[in-house]
């Protein structure tokens, strides 16, 4: 029988974090934990306002459904996902967290990193980017000073962003990528490409509405630089619709429902001619570890959310100059802090 436990926590980040969503100090989360016998896997979804998603509300479902999941027989994730997923229909992120643990428990028990169980080989990894949240152009400069890397994703917000951009290209020759979040019209996108092409921008992130497909097939027609769908490809249901308008898509574990969901998405977007990022929500070590186990599978990764955290709940993973590293050991390869529990 499954042993269910969760942790709420609230991830305090280093620096104040800004999209075109808004501004916070501290990123909710929900652990969640599954054990069977010795072993235990762990799951995470980090809360999210503009989706609407709290962690009592997380908590909620999961008492309301405690007996059922404890009950279930754990013998293959993939369908483990396909019980919750009509358990808990429509609560991705809840569904994420508890597929996560469910991949976690069964590569413990299979004595296996959780890559290698997925029959992967640790190689041909992408470079993790560090984000550079909305912010004044000095303390921009001053973050990038406080972390050298190799690739940033810069946040923008508006057009008039570009000044900023300006100021961080004269500042550094590493790789910067932008992520608009939805805040760009088809015009201001139009116009603005030559211009971040000159400034050798390398990807461009979701610059308009979700829902504007048709505008995004003419800007790909236009665009010398890569068109990547976040908000537009949340679930397996969007990716064929993202194939005419985006060059590539950014697979979010918690908005999707999970690691078995993600699999599918990224072998469906390589069936379409799309290339793969695998992106974060402000994880900790633990969801974001989720996202590293995947890496062989894709093309580009954002996968820095232990890096923006001033405290993490588990430990297993490091960096170094954009590689990410696993810790070796057997599921996620992380270990929950004996505090947290």
């Amino acid at each position: 029988m499954l042993q269910l436990k969760y942790y709420s926590c609230e991830l305090p980040f280093e620096y104040p974090f800004e999209t075109a969503h808004g501004r916070k100090t501290h990123q909710p989360t929900l652990i969640t934990s599954l054990g069977l016998g010795n072993h235990t896997g762990y799951g995470e979804a980090p809360a999210i306002n503009y989706y609407n998603i709290s962690v009592p509300e997380m908590i909620e479902s999961l008492e309301a459904k405690r007996g059922m999941i404890e009950r279930y027989a754990l013998n293959d994730p993939q369908r483990f996902w396909h019980f919750l997923h009509h358990l808990i229909p429509g609560q991705h992120f809840l569904t994420a967290a508890l597929d996560i643990a469910g991949w976690d428990l069964w590569a413990k028990l299979s004595r296996k990193p959780l890559y290698q169980l997925l029959g992967l080989k640790w190689e041909h990894i992408p470079l993790t980017d560090y984000t550079l949240g909305l912010d004044t152009l000095e303390n921009m400069k001053t973050k990038m000073d406080a972390h050298p890397w190799p690739i940033y994703k810069v946040k923008v917000s508006r057009p008039d962003n570009i000044d900023r951009l300006i100021g961080l290209r004269a500042h550094t020759t590493a790789q910067i990528r932008i992520d608009a979040n939805e805040g760009w019209t088809f015009e201001e996108t139009r116009k603005l490409l030559p211009e971040l092409k000159q400034l050798n921008i390398t990807l461009i992130e979701q610059p308009l509405a979700k829902e504007e497909y048709d505008a995004m097939k003419e800007l790909k027609a236009i665009s010398q630089i890569p068109l990547y769908a976040d908000e537009s490809c949340k679930t397996e249901d969007e990716v064929k619709k993202c194939a005419d308008s985006f060059h590539g898509i950014n697979i979010k574990l918690t908005k999707c429902g999970g690691i078995t969901p993600a699999l599918r998405m990224i072998k469906e977007a390589r069936s379409l001619g799309l290339k793969v990022m695998m992106g974060s929500m402000n994880e900790s070590t633990i969801g974001t570890a989720a996202i590293a186990n995947l890496l062989p599978l894709v093309d580009e990764v954002d996968a820095d959310g232990p890096l923006l955290l001033k405290e993490d709940v588990a430990e297993g993973l490091t960096y170094e100059n954009g590689i990410i590293k696993l810790s070796g050991g057997h599921g996620l390869g992380v270990k929950f802090k004996e505090k947290n529990k």
